[in-house]
């Protein structure tokens, strides 16, 4: 898996919830600077897990789709006459 890396837009949605939240939760106050570390530190060091999270939830959708389509095709299967 190659590096999580969020575009510039992503990055000037996120800064500023990143500050909020240290603001309003913590009584932190920190500039975009070190909201744009913080938020590489998580993307780095979180991120992944939470992309894992995605792959595995997506698979297990895939799957649950399969048996639909697999139970759907037995559905045509004809009766045959011994």
């Amino acid at each position: 898996m190659s590096e999580i890396k969020f575009t510039k837009e992503e990055k000037e949605t996120l800064i500023p919830k990143i500050k909020m939240y240290l603001a309003e939760e913590l009584n932190v106050e920190i500039g975009n600077f070190d909201a744009e570390f913080l938020l590489d530190f998580f993307s780095e060091e979180v991120g992944p897990y939470f992309y894992n999270r995605g792959i595995k939830d997506s698979l297990d959708m895939l799957d649950t789709r399969m048996e639909e389509v697999k139970e759907s095709i037995y559905v045509l299967e004809k009766v045959t006459k011994s």
